[in-house]
């Protein structure tokens, strides 16, 4: 995605992340939006809304977790250090394993790394390149409970991405307060044939029972019947922003 030469830049928290492409920092933040076993990554959904970065690219991985630790076997852990979504793709596999330990989330994993680097008896939940770079046993490979555990990332920058001819493009839209608002907002997907991949909810932290929709549709914004759909959207919801248009990674 970005050539050999790219520097990488590790943050502590996804906030980190963001700001770090907002203040100029670096020039492209890669943040996690939703795995396939705990669905949307809420604190980059809760960002999205705020942010003034462009999405510009997907990336799907799929994920293995390990848990890393100073100890010598996962019964000597006391306290496991992870991020929340982490702790729940390898819910089964601690309460098997590692049932006496107490779970502490945190904003990364490699933040979780970083703590159980420096506290005897502590353990990260994190993949295992993790391990050289904070001197970090691997105590158990493969932890995630689903084979198959895949995390979608988006690549967020301040340039707009042109048309690849196999792109989607990511909103965010909130539906008046009346009934059926938001099936009228799909009316324009659906009168333009425009495929929707992705419908999902989170508060909109503005209203009690209020919420937001972030949608992701098959196309480019530049794309004529896209355009056309995205105006009547927009004409109609009662908050609108487009994210960007992207290559597809799948």
């Amino acid at each position: 995605h970005f050539g050999s030469t790219m520097k990488i830049v590790d943050h502590p928290t996804i906030e980190d992340i963001f700001k770090a492409t907002e203040t100029g920092v670096t020039e492209f933040s890669v943040v996690p939006v939703e795995n396939s076993t705990e669905g949307g990554v809420t604190g980059t959904l809760d960002r999205l809304c705020t942010t003034t970065l462009t999405a510009c690219g997907e990336i799907n991985l799929e994920i293995h977790h390990c848990l890393l630790g100073n100890a010598t076997s996962p019964e000597e852990v006391r306290t496991i250090y992870a991020h929340t979504q982490s702790l729940g793709q390898c819910r089964e596999w601690i309460e098997k394993h590692c049932s006496h330990a107490e779970r502490i989330p945190v904003g990364s994993n490699a933040d979780a790394a970083a703590k159980a680097a420096g506290e005897p008896g502590s353990a990260a939940i994190a993949g295992e390149i993790a391990a050289d770079r904070y001197g970090l046993n691997t105590l158990a490979r493969n932890i995630e409970d689903e084979p198959g555990n895949s995390t979608r990332f988006l690549v967020l920058s301040k340039r707009p991405t042109p048309p690849s001819g196999n792109d989607k493009t990511s909103l965010i839209v909130s539906a008046v307060n009346k009934p059926g608002a938001l099936v009228e907002l799909l009316v324009p997907l659906l009168r333009e044939n425009v495929d929707m991949t992705r419908l999902e909810s989170r508060p909109s932290k503005i209203g009690l029972w209020a919420y937001v929709f972030f949608i992701d549709i098959v196309g480019h914004q530049e794309e004529e019947h896209v355009e056309k759909a995205l105006e009547t959207l927009r004409a109609e919801a009662g908050l609108y922003k487009n994210l960007g248009s992207y290559p597809a990674a799948f």
